[in-house]
Parts: C-alpha cells; sequence; structure tokens
C-alpha cells in the first residue's frame, strides 16, 4: 500500500487522541479466540460479488491504530471499492482529512461534523472549522450531525442548536447531509422542515441520508416523507428479539431501491450472522460488509450481486464521488 507515511503517521496520532463516540460505548462482545483480528476477519471474509461503498466507517477510531493499513487491505480484497470516513468531531474529522491525503491507492472520502454526542463541545469557531474541512476535495458530507434524546450525552436544546446550525452549513455549501437520529424523531424532522429539507421541497437540492437506521415503519415511514436515504448495517443480521434485527429485515422492502445504501459502522456492530460465534471477529471492519449485503439482499428477495450494483451506484451519485471507483 502505498502510503505518504509523516501524513499517516500525522492521522493515526490524531486518530489515538480521538474517539468518535463516548468511550463507555464498546465495539463488540469480546471473542476468547486465540487468533488474531486479522486472522479471524480474514477467515469469514467473503468477496462481493459486485463493488460496494462502505458510506459509514469510522476508521480513525482508536480501535484501528495498530493496523489502519491492512483493514484497508482486507477491506479491498473484500470486493470494497470506497470508504467514507465518518467525522464525529472537528479533531476526528481532521484526522479523516489527513488520512484521505496519506492513503494514496485506495479510495477514501469523510464526512466533517459534530456528532450529537459532542454538541456541548462546539464552541463559536465550530462553523468556520467545518467550513474549511469542508472545502476539501475529499469531503464528501457534512456530519455525522444529528439528534440523539436516548442518552443524551448532550443537553437536547444544545444538540438541537448545533445540529440546525449543520444542516444551515450543509444548504450553505450544498452538501449532502449524513445524519444520526436515535429517540428523537418529531425534533428531528422538524429541524429539517424548517430548513426546506423534506420530499416536498424538491429546490433544497442537497440529499441526506440517515444513517445505521433502526427504526420501527413508522419512523421508516417518516424518513421517507422528508425525502431522506436510508442506510443499513449489520444490525440487520442481529437475531436477538431484543435488538428487533428481524423487523428491520421485515421494512426493508418498504425502502426505494433509489435511496437504500449499506454501511458497516465500523468497529462497531459486527453482523451477528457469523458463525460460530467464537469465529466471528471483536471488531467489525469494512471487509465485513459482503455480510451486510447478504442479509439485505435476502430480505429484499434479490441477487447480492443486483442489490451490491444498486447500492453502490445509490452512494456514488449521493455523495457525488468521481467515476471508476466501483469498476
Amino acid at each position: 500500500m502505498l502510503l505518504r507515511l509523516t501524513k499517516l503517521q500525522r492521522a493515526i496520532t490524531r486518530a489515538t487522541l480521538v474517539r468518535s463516540r463516548p468511550a463507555n460505548r464498546r465495539f463488540a462482545v469480546m471473542t476468547k479466540s486465540k487468533l488474531s483480528q486479522g486472522e479471524l476477519v480474514r477467515n469469514c471474509m467473503r468477496k462481493s460479488p459486485a463493488q460496494l461503498i462502505d458510506i459509514g466507517v469510522n476508521l480513525v477510531d482508536h480501535a484501528f491504530d495498530k493496523d489502519r493499513a491492512a483493514v484497508i487491505s482486507r477491506a479491498r480484497e473484500a470486493g470494497v471499492a470506497a470508504i467514507i470516513v465518518t467525522g464525529c468531531t472537528i479533531a476526528s474529522a481532521t484526522a479523516a482529512r489527513d488520512l484521505c491525503e496519506a492513503v494514496t491507492d485506495f479510495p477514501l472520502f469523510f464526512t466533517a461534523g459534530v456528532h450529537p454526542h459532542n454538541a456541548k463541545d462546539c464552541n463559536k469557531s465550530t462553523l468556520q472549522q467545518l467550513t474549511e474541512l469542508a472545502k476539501h476535495e475529499r469531503c464528501v458530507a457534512i456530519g455525522e450531525c444529528g439528534l440523539d434524546f436516548n442518552r443524551n450525552f448532550s443537553p437536547p436544546d444544545v444538540q438541537e442548536k448545533w445540529f440546525d446550525a449543520q444542516v444551515k452549513l450543509a444548504l450553505q455549501l450544498q452538501k449532502p447531509l449524513f445524519m444520526h437520529c436515535r429517540d428523537a424523531g418529531a425534533r428531528f424532522a422538524e429541524i429539517l422542515k424548517q430548513a426546506g429539507i423534506s420530499s416536498s421541497n424538491s429546490s433544497s437540492s442537497i440529499p441526506g441520508v440517515l444513517h445505521c437506521f433502526t427504526g420501527n415503519g413508522e419512523e421508516l415511514q417518516q424518513v421517507l416523507r422528508l425525502g431522506l436515504c436510508v442506510g443499513i448495517t449489520g444490525w440487520v443480521a442481529d437475531d436477538r428479539p431484543e435488538r428487533g434485527g428481524a423487523e428491520l429485515a421485515a421494512l426493508l422492502p418498504e425502502i426505494p431501491a433509489d435511496r437504500l445504501m449499506i454501511e458497516t459502522d465500523a468497529p462497531y456492530l459486527v453482523p451477528r450472522s457469523i458463525q460460530p460465534s467464537k469465529a466471528r471477529p471483536n471488531r467489525n471492519e469494512p471487509a465485513l460488509l459482503p455480510h451486510v449485503l447478504t442479509a439485505v439482499a435476502a430480505a429484499l428477495g434479490q441477487s447480492e450481486e443486483e442489490v451490491a450494483k444498486r447500492t453502490t451506484a445509490v452512494a456514488r451519485a449521493f455523495f457525488r464521488l468521481p467515476d471508476g471507483i466501483d469498476s
């Protein structure tokens, strides 16, 4: 892998200091296997029948500090043609930018935004910093931004203030929105509608995606009425009744084909369809995206190749990616 080491080392140093999610969120149940992470992933890797785009990877998370280059290499082997690196803070978005510059032989792009968990850390310079990051040629969206009233790591009113600010920034810069919403559907919809983003307002001209959708049928319809795309993760393959994976799978046929994309949200949400459980890696990564593809294709009753080609085309158009990366 061709890497400009100075920039890569700087990116990794920043990533070591930055957690894209609160530290008390675990990314997986640890396995008892003596195999390395790379060996575990290779043992359960499958190559996609057509190229994929992983629209949400926390690749500057500390969980990848020791093997980012290997993670990218395995992604390529699995048929992943491009990765969108999620920025959840100014620091992580900056590290994502540096990583995109450092990796010269694989298509990496990034988002620039502040996650609702981190909204409490925003200040008067935040929007200017996001604006500068968004000018970079590899920045393809504003986000991850949104609302999370489930855990409220930032006060709800603070979350709303900075979500609204980032929506308006995306409109100003004409960048797509990469969004998060948990237990906040009503206010989420109100803020978007007040900004003029809805399926009834074709003049808004910027697309939005609700990433890692895990909601119910009513919530899905609300998302679709807003004109948003939907990102589906390995959650759809979770067979535990309390997690609702089966219910989510049953909703997938309701998502218009031109609004469906897939993602890993790595290092979180290792697909539980990987069996036996002792062979399951303890960290998710883009090389496991074909397992998400398998679950989505099964839920839709379509071939994996068909779903792969379509979701990749949707992602490329949504993020305005250059031609050729999915060939």
